[in-house]
């Protein structure tokens, strides 16, 4: 994989990151949007790990 779609994935991986702890902040955070939130960041960190 080119350097390119790595630095994308990266991006959306700090993105999610950046959801999670914004949604954890709330006063009454939504563990299901979280936990979709995880899930979608731990396959984009399999993916990079992968290129």
């Amino acid at each position: 994989m080119d350097s390119s779609h790595v630095s994308a994935l990266q991006l959306k991986h700090a993105g999610l990151e950046r959801q999670i702890h914004e949604e954890m902040s709330r006063p009454v955070p939504d563990a299901v949007v979280i936990q979709a939130l995880k899930k979608r960041k731990l396959r984009l960190k399999e993916e990079i790990g992968r290129s």
